[in-house]
């Protein structure tokens, strides 16, 4: 099973701002969807609370450490690895790692690919991505979309593998 990150951040590495996505891009979100549809997509307990619901066609799998959490709609583990292993044991080719912070952190040094969206441009944030990994992956895809009646700001969207 792959495992991917996939993330949104601004040129500082921001990806947050008071548990809200500080930007917005329509084209990006499409990708999101067309991304992760059909398989699993893990995030954190404030990553669940902050999107506030299921998200369609998608296997949520929330990741708590607390002991009697439950997230209508979605399943709970309680480790990054009980969230892979439930995935593995479902038949999943591919599962994604959608944050927060803390989840990326332990994420990153057993992702096999990377989706992500670098905006361009500095906006507030309280949250990092916590990545310093270029030189770790290579790039595959690359897309890049400009400022617009659909997105806030210019962004690239990139695919990128482990090495």
């Amino acid at each position: 099973m792959i495992v991917s990150v996939i993330v949104a951040a601004e040129e500082g590495g921001g990806i947050g701002y008071q548990g809200r996505v500080p930007w917005k891009l329509k084209d990006d979100l499409k990708l999101f969807k067309e991304t992760t549809m059909g398989h699993h997509l893990i995030v954190g307990r404030k990553t669940w609370e902050s999107i506030g619901r299921a998200l369609p066609g998608r296997t949520m799998v929330v990741i708590t450490r607390q002991p009697d959490y439950v997230a209508e709609g979605a399943e709970v583990a309680h480790s990054l690895s009980d969230a892979l292993v439930l995935a593995q044991s479902r038949g999943e080719t591919e599962a994604f790692v959608g944050g927060g912070a803390e989840i990326y952190a332990e994420a990153l040094p057993r992702a096999d690919r990377m989706y992500y969206t670098r905006v361009l441009a500095r906006v507030r944030c309280d949250t990092l991505f916590p990545w310093q990994g270029e030189l770790t992956m290579r790039e595959i895809e690359r897309r890049e979309f400009p400022a617009d009646d659909r997105n806030e700001y210019a962004f690239i969207w990139r695919v990128l593998e482990r090495r």
